[in-house]
């Protein structure tokens, strides 16, 4: 429900800025919903940032969960929108990303990267095949619970290659999936109301140039 929220503010908010005029009420109203709407990317973060910590790194404690969740800097933040590789870098980049992928509805895309990545590091020749079929059964066979958007070609390339799994199974599916974020997924989260807030420099008040 709250994701159906975020496509409908993202994609009505030029209109209804055409068609409101400058009135109170619909300005306090498109206020009211861009404030909704950062609340609940804000919710989604927190989820992701919870959970993308490594399973071999143990639990220490209230001190590193907080850490975890440390904001970026603005300028940090404007690094991101230098490349697309600066993004996925940044632990807090690469949340915000999934949450808004997740808005979007195309979530498979970063989780079948992530997964990639993960399986090229993996060198036990056991661990390979099992998680080679994983990602098989996840991503790529047809109507895979988060099937991701790849040609016939592939598809059948890959299920040759789990055969004998090797690290470069599935090379050109990542690379394809990569570039896809890139060039449609990515420009749209640098022109959203989350990744504009993140880069806005707090603003000094009177007070604190007094002091």
């Amino acid at each position: 429900m709250q994701s159906a929220m975020f496509l409908a503010v993202h994609h009505d908010c030029g209109s209804m800025d055409k068609s409101s005029g400058s009135s109170p009420k619909s300005e306090e109203k498109r206020e009211k919903m861009k404030r909704t709407l950062l609340k609940d990317w804000k919710a989604r973060l927190s989820y992701f940032l919870q959970h993308s910590s490594s399973p071999e790194k143990p639990k220490t404690g209230k001190k590193s969960k907080q850490q975890t969740c440390i904001r970026p800097s603005p300028e940090e933040a404007q690094l991101w929108s230098e490349a697309f590789d600066e993004l996925l870098a940044s632990k807090y980049g690469l949340a915000a990303f999934r949450a808004f992928l997740k808005s979007e509805f195309c979530e498979e895309n970063i989780e079948f990267w992530l997964a990639c990545e993960d399986f090229k590091k993996t060198k036990s020749p056991q661990k390979l095949s099992s998680k080679a079929k994983k990602i098989y059964t996840d991503f790529i066979e047809k109507e895979a619970p988060k099937e991701i958007n790849i040609d016939f070609q592939t598809k059948t390339l890959i299920a040759q290659n789990i055969q004998e799994a090797t690290s470069g199974c599935f090379a050109t599916a990542q690379k394809r999936v990569y570039s896809l974020m890139e060039n449609n997924s990515y420009p749209r989260f640098l022109e959203s109301a989350f990744y504009q807030d993140l880069c806005k420099k707090p603003q000094i008040t009177a007070e604190a140039h007094a002091t």
